[in-house]
C-alpha cells in the first residue's frame, strides 16, 4: 500500500505540474518561445471559382475560364516497394512526355526520396487533358495517400478568338490590395461572372511551403453565370479587317469602327485598333466608348436638324458661301475645302457638300443673337448626355451653353461645323441611327442575356429608348434625303462610295486637330446607314491622324471602310425575292438543260432572276444572298422535290 501512494502521489505530482507548465505557456509565453499557433501549420486556402462564359450572338465563346493543374510529389509517401518496383516506368512515362532524358527524371526522382521532399515540381499549366495523362502514370495513378501526387488547379481566362473585340470583351484585374481592376464587359458583368469561391484546406511543410491536406476541397467553388453578347462574329471579322487594312494603308495612329442594329440598338461589330511603336495594330483602348474627340463635319446634321426645326430656314433657303471664307473678329477664319467657294447654294446643298461656310453662316446667322435657343434644341435631343452605358469608362459629351461662364463669340459659329463640340464615336452612331430609326433613339445594347449554364435565362435585355422621337417627321424626312445624296449625288462629298445594288445614306467627318501648332493633323470619318430606303445597320469609322501626304478627308479615308464593311455584310444577309406570275410563265426562256421533272434542277451560273423563276415554279421557296450570278445552291440538284421546301442560292 505505501508504495502504491506514493506513486499515485507522484502521479498527481507529474499531473499538477504539468497542467501548470500548460497555463504558463498559454496565458505568460505567448510572445515568446513556443509561440506555435494552429493556424500557422494549417489554413483554409481560397480557391478562385470558374468565371461565366462571354458568348457571341451567334454562339462563338468569346471568353471562358480554362482549368490548368499544376503537379507536386510527396517523396516520403509512396512505400520503399512501390517506389523501387515502379520508378523506372515513372520516369519513362514522365520522360516521354517532357521530351527529357528518363536518365534525368529518375535521378530527380530518387534525389527527392532520399533528401525527404515533399512538395516536388512535376508540371505546371497542365491542361485537363494533360493532368489526365500524369495521372495514369505509374504511382501517379495511386490516391495522395499511396503515391503522393499532388494536384492544384488554376482557373486562367482565355479568349478563344484572339484579338477579335479583345478591349471590348476587357478583363478582371485583382490588385494586391484587394481592390479590382475592370474593363469591358468582364468588368462591367463581373458580379454575375465571377461566382462564389471555394475552400481548401493546406498545411505547412517545409521550406514555408503549402501542401493540400485531402484530395477533395473545403468548400466547392461555384461557377459564375454566363453572359451573351450581341456581337456576331463573322461581322466582327469584317469590321476588323476592314478597319486594320485602312490604318495599315494609311499608317494612321489609330481608329475604330462601329457596327450597329438600328431597331435594337444592338453592337453587332465594334473595333479598336491603335498602332504600336513597331507600326503593328492591336486592341489598345475602347476608343469608341471612351475617347471625346471634336466631330467635326459629322456634326453638321445635327446643326441642321436645329435649324429645320426651328424654322429659321428650310431645305430650299439660299446660303451664300460667297468664295469660302468668313472672319471673326478679324483674324479667326472659316473656309470651305472647295477653292472659290460654292457661291449661292441651298442649305441643302451646304450639307451634302459639307460647306463650313454654309453651317456657319445658317447658325451664326439665326441665332447670333439668342444662341442659348440653339444649343437648348441640342439638349432637347438629348446631345449632352451620356449613353449610361454598362461599361466604364464612357466619354463624357461637351455641347457648350451660353450659361457657361467661359462662352464667347467664337462657340456659336464654331459648333456649327463641329468644334468646340466633343462625343465619342459610340454617342455619335447613336444619334445618326435615331434619323435610321425614324427618330427614335435607342441605347447601345451589347448584351442579350445573362444564363446559368444553359438554364432559364437570369435578366434578359431588351431595346432601351432614350427618346422616342429627336425631331419631327417633316424634319427627319429632309435630312434623310440630304444624307442620300451625300453619297448618290455627284456632287456629295460621298460620292466615291456610291453603289449601284446598295443605297447608303451618311455624312463625312474630316477635323483638325492639333490646329493651334503647326503641324496640324486630322481626323477622318464617316457615318451612316443602309440600306438607305430600309435601315438594317448603322455604322461609323473613325481613323485618327492618317499620314496626310497619303490622304485625310473622311471621304477617302474612312468612307471607303464603311463601304466595304456595307458590302460585304449586306452579300450575306439572306432575303426572300418575290416574283409574279407573268415572270414565272417565261419559263420557255430559260436555258433547255434545266430538267425540272427530274427532281430540283441545277441553277449555277444563272442569274437571280432566272434561276428564281426555275425554282418558284417547282414550288420552291427561294431565299438568296449577294447578287449575280448563282454560284452554288443548298439542296442538290437532282433531289426530290418537297413543295413550299427552302432553297438557299449564293450569288456571286
Amino acid at each position: 500500500m505505501l508504495r502504491f501512494y506514493f506513486f499515485t502521489s507522484l502521479l498527481l505530482f507529474f499531473s499538477f505540474l504539468l497542467i501548470g507548465k500548460l497555463v504558463y505557456i498559454q496565458f505568460y509565453q505567448n510572445n515568446e518561445g513556443l509561440d506555435i499557433q494552429p493556424d500557422t501549420l494549417v489554413k483554409n486556402v481560397v480557391l478562385e471559382p470558374s468565371r461565366g462564359d462571354i458568348f457571341s450572338a451567334d454562339g462563338n465563346i468569346l471568353a471562358t475560364s480554362i482549368p490548368r493543374f499544376d503537379l507536386y510529389w510527396d517523396a516520403i509517401i509512396p512505400s520503399q516497394y512501390l517506389f523501387n518496383t515502379q520508378k523506372n516506368d515513372l520516369a519513362d512515362s514522365i520522360s516521354a512526355f517532357k521530351e527529357v532524358p528518363s536518365e534525368i527524371i529518375i535521378n530527380k526522382l530518387e534525389s527527392a526520396r532520399k533528401e525527404k521532399n515533399r512538395y516536388l515540381l512535376i508540371a505546371k499549366g497542365l491542361s485537363f487533358s494533360e493532368y489526365k495523362r500524369f495521372k495514369s502514370f505509374p504511382i501517379f495513378n495511386q490516391s495522395l495517400y499511396r503515391g503522393g501526387l499532388i494536384v492544384e488547379q488554376d482557373i486562367r481566362r482565355e479568349n478563344p478568338l484572339g484579338k477579335l473585340a479583345e478591349r471590348t470583351i476587357g478583363y478582371e484585374i485583382k490588385g494586391k490590395n484587394g481592390s479590382f481592376f475592370r474593363v469591358g464587359l468582364e468588368g462591367a458583368f463581373s458580379e454575375f461572372l465571377r461566382g462564389n469561391p471555394g475552400l481548401r484546406l493546406k498545411q505547412k511543410i517545409a521550406n514555408g511551403q503549402w501542401k493540400p491536406i485531402s484530395d477533395s476541397n473545403e468548400k466547392e467553388p461555384t461557377e459564375g453565370y454566363d453572359i451573351h453578347t450581341t456581337i456576331d462574329i463573322k461581322f466582327q471579322d469584317i469590321v476588323h479587317n476592314a478597319l486594320l487594312f485602312q490604318l495599315e494603308k494609311y499608317k494612321a495612329e489609330h481608329g475604330t469602327a462601329i457596327l450597329m442594329e438600328v431597331k435594337s440598338g444592338a453592337i453587332k461589330a465594334i473595333a479598336n485598333l491603335g498602332r504600336t511603336h513597331e507600326g503593328k495594330y492591336f486592341e489598345k483602348l475602347n476608343y469608341a466608348v471612351g475617347e471625346t474627340n471634336e466631330p467635326g463635319s459629322t456634326f453638321k446634321l445635327m446643326a441642321i436638324i436645329a435649324a429645320l426645326e426651328d424654322n429659321v430656314i428650310d431645305e430650299k433657303s439660299i446660303v451664300d458661301t460667297g468664295k469660302g471664307e468668313l472672319i471673326f473678329f478679324k483674324k479667326y477664319k472659316v473656309k470651305d475645302s472647295k477653292k472659290g467657294g460654292y457661291g449661292l447654294i441651298t442649305a441643302a446643298k451646304a450639307f451634302e457638300v459639307s460647306s463650313n461656310v454654309g453651317l456657319v453662316k445658317i447658325i451664326y446667322d439665326n441665332y447670333k443673337k439668342y444662341p442659348e435657343k440653339f444649343v437648348d434644341r441640342l439638349y432637347n435631343m438629348g446631345l449632352n448626355k451620356s449613353l449610361k452605358l454598362p461599361i466604364l469608362g464612357e466619354g463624357i459629351p461637351k455641347i457648350p451653353h451660353p450659361s457657361d461662364s467661359d462662352w464667347d463669340g467664337l462657340d456659336l459659329p464654331w459648333m456649327a461645323y463641329g468644334y468646340g463640340v466633343s462625343l465619342t464615336p459610340l454617342q455619335l452612331l447613336a444619334f445618326y441611327n435615331a434619323i435610321a430609326n425614324n427618330g427614335e433613339l435607342v441605347k447601345p445594347r451589347f448584351l442579350s442575356k445573362i444564363s446559368n449554364k444553359g438554364n432559364s435565362p437570369a435578366k434578359i435585355f431588351k431595346k432601351q429608348i432614350l427618346n422616342p422621337s429627336i425631331c419631327s417627321k417633316k424634319t427627319l424626312k429632309k435630312v434623310k434625303k440630304m444624307m442620300l445624296n451625300v453619297v448618290e449625288k455627284k456632287w456629295g462629298t460621298a460620292h466615291k462610295i456610291k453603289d449601284s445594288l446598295l443605297k447608303m445614306a451618311g455624312k463625312t467627318g474630316t477635323c483638325q486637330i492639333d490646329y493651334h501648332k503647326n503641324d496640324v493633323q486630322y481626323i477622318s470619318s464617316f457615318v451612316g446607314y443602309y440600306p438607305a430606303d430600309k435601315p438594317k445597320y448603322s455604322c461609323i469609322v473613325v481613323i485618327h491622324r492618317p499620314d496626310k501626304s497619303m490622304g485625310y478627308y473622311g471621304a477617302t479615308v474612312a468612307a471607303p471602310v464603311f463601304k466595304s464593311i456595307a458590302k460585304k455584310i449586306y452579300n450575306n444577309i439572306p432575303f426572300e425575292v418575290k416574283i409574279s406570275s407573268e415572270s414565272v410563265s417565261n419559263l420557255d426562256k430559260i436555258d433547255s438543260r434545266l430538267k425540272i421533272n427530274n427532281g430540283v434542277p441545277d441553277v449555277a451560273g444563272l442569274s437571280d432572276k432566272d434561276a428564281i423563276k426555275v425554282l418558284k415554279k417547282i414550288g420552291l421557296r427561294v431565299e438568296v444572298r449577294g447578287k449575280g450570278k448563282v454560284k452554288s445552291q443548298s439542296i442538290k440538284p437532282g433531289s426530290k422535290i418537297q413543295i413550299n421546301q427552302k432553297i438557299l442560292l449564293e450569288l456571286t
